[in-house]
């Protein structure tokens, strides 16, 4: 039963009438005689709705209800995606590595990290889009100028040192693997130094680039990136990471996996100086054709088995693992094959200008094929007969029956012992470079957006550049958590045939959610993008009651759907701090 002592109050009297309980609710009034505290019964309001009858408990206990179109609203901010991306900023820990000590430089820095996460663009750009949201407020950078990010952006590149040391020791120690690759983005403008011509994997003719190295753990978890001139060769930055993993991780035992273009001999003949250091990469097909010329590698083994391990003067002292993947065979068979045909083409179309005079002389005929043929670089598959007034051309049977017979052969090298390392474990380390990819896919892509770069200044690149490395450090987790929701296989299989020279199978998991567009409970499976939109539906508005003055103004944050209830749910399972926070918020928003 409610009681109170004084004015009005409303009884739940219950009553037990044959096994079933029945309420009465009462208005009561309570008052004194003399020393004795009276009720008296003023109404039963029994027969209205629930509904109503708890609107009037809560009426008499002081609470003030007013007819909804009575509230005004006067701005409405996206705030989902920003508590999500920051209470995983936050439970990483990472305000503690960019810097101990809380300040404004710190909170700049993260309002950009979570607003790289959210929506990349320009400094400026940022500084007006996230008003639409609560990131400032939230962050306390509400009154932040385009200047003062820039100023962020110094500061935190001073700390870059730091900061990698410290993430380097959460994730590696002595015996780790240590993925390191190389990419380039082109740059707008001619103002910055360290843009320059070089090999263009953007594509972008006639666009300056800067290249970039990064290096992850095994699971593709970024640590360390760094800012060369866009001319840099892959192989020439390969000390540079040596260093920064010995000296100034403090890591004195590591093992590297690279790229061919990357742990060329020369490199590993300084790897092998330095001490401590093993490594996993692979051979060109030169010196694949190397092996075979010379016996230690008989292709016909391969008929029966897809992985072997060989030993070859060529490499004394190192562990050559030998991989046959039938579908990279069917690959590079059908590429060659149509990159063959169009080279042909053309080659059909210069013997017809030769045939109708068009084109005559020698040194013409062999300017034209010499463009053609390199275009696709089928040069090699070719012999020509060139004369005045005459070209014929034929496919050269026997360099193309010799490339085919190493179609879908791949050959590793590596210093790590047997007993360390099996040869299946040195072929999935070597796999752990797609991790490092599938990183730039995400800085460079839609995701990051690290291009087109902008900055002029050299340190402006380089603090745009570690920016969306440490973006991408909370995206990586994110995407994690959020796995169960994504299209991303949660639970990745077996490799085919259990062999790890074969692509791994999607588990029953992934390929229901790929095939059904749909969860188990029928709410939609979502890429990141996707997700973090369908979490900014969850809004903050700012309202007032003008009718009533002595209400001061309040908000209202819109209640989560299922998939945005479980995606903060998600967060609280992996990241455990998050749990009790989330729990709340469920209950108030």
């Amino acid at each position: 039963m409610e009681r109170k002592i004084k004015g009005l109050y409303l009884a739940d009297v219950k009553r037990d009438y044959k096994g079933k309980t029945y309420h009465s609710y009462l208005l009561r009034r309570s008052y004194r005689e003399g020393k004795k505290v009276k009720q008296k019964t003023l109404a039963n309001i029994s027969l209205l709705p629930l509904d109503t009858i708890e609107i009037i408990k809560q009426s008499l206990k002081g609470d003030t209800f007013v007819p909804t179109s009575g509230i005004e609203i006067t701005r409405s901010r996206s705030s989902g995606h920003v508590e999500a991306v920051r209470g995983c900023l936050n439970d990483l820990g990472l305000s503690d590595i960019i810097h101990p000590e809380p300040g404004r430089k710190r909170d700049l820095a993260e309002a950009m990290i979570v607003a790289r996460v959210l929506r990349p663009q320009t400094k400026l750009s940022t500084t007006r889009w996230w008003h639409t949201t609560t990131l400032p407020e939230i962050m306390g950078v509400e009154d932040a100028s385009e200047d003062e990010l820039y100023s962020a952006m110094d500061w935190l590149l001073s700390r870059q040192s730091g900061i990698e040391a410290r993430l380097a020791r959460r994730h590696l120690g002595n015996g780790s693997l240590v993925a390191y690759d190389i990419s380039s983005s082109y740059y707008e403008g001619q103002a910055c130094t360290l843009a320059q011509f070089g090999y263009n994997r953007d594509k972008k003719k006639g666009k300056k680039q800067i290249v970039y190295g990064l290096m992850t753990d095994s699971s593709g978890r970024p640590l360390s990136v760094q800012v060369y001139p866009g001319a840099r060769k892959d192989h020439q930055t390969v000390e540079d990471q040596i260093h920064k993993l010995k000296d100034r991780f403090g890591i004195e035992h590591f093992v590297l996996a690279g790229d061919r273009g990357m742990l060329t001999q020369g490199k590993i003949d300084k790897l092998k100086e330095a001490g401590g250091i093993d490594w996993v990469t692979a051979l060109r097909s030169s010196s694949i054709k190397k092996l075979v010329e010379e016996k230690s590698l008989q292709l016909s083994l391969f008929d029966r088995m897809d992985l072997a391990e060989i030993t070859s003067p060529l490499y004394p002292g190192e562990r050559l693992i030998v991989c046959k993947n039938p579908y990279l065979a069917l690959e590079r068979a059908e590429t060659r094959n149509d990159l063959l045909s169009a080279t042909q083409k053309k080659l059909d179309e210069i013997a017809k200008r030769v045939a109708s005079g068009r084109l005559k002389e020698e040194a013409g005929i062999g300017q034209a094929v010499g463009k053609v043929a390199n275009k696709y670089k089928m040069a090699k598959h070719f012999s020509f007969d060139i004369k005045k007034g005459r070209f014929s051309y034929q496919r050269n049977i026997k360099s193309i029956a010799a490339e085919a017979a190493l179609d879908g052969f791949y050959v590793l090298r590596s210093s790590v012992s047997r007993e360390r390392w099996p040869a299946d474990k040195v072929v999935s380390s070597y796999k752990s470079l797609s991790a490092a990819e599938k990183a730039f896919r995400t800085l460079k892509g839609v995701d990051l957006k690290i291009r087109p770069i902008h900055h002029r200044l050299e340190d402006r690149v380089r603090a745009h550049i570690f920016l969306c490395m440490l973006a991408y450090y909370v995206e990586w987790h994110l995407r994690k958590a959020w796995a169960p929701l994504l299209f991303d296989d949660q639970f990745p299989g077996e490799h085919q045939g259990g062999s790890p020279v074969l692509p791994a199978l999607r588990s029953g998991d992934a390929l229901a959610k790929a095939a059904a567009k749909k969860l188990a409970d029928g709410t939609a499976v979502h890429s990141f993008q996707t997700l973090l939109s369908e979490l900014s539906g969850i809004v903050k508005n700012d309202a007032f009651i003008p009718s009533i003055k002595e209400i001061p103004p309040f908000s209202l944050t819109t209640s989560p759907n299922k998939t945005q209830a479980r995606a903060f749910e998600l967060l609280g399972i992996i990241l455990e701090k998050r749990k009790s926070r989330h729990k709340k918020c469920s209950e108030t928003v």
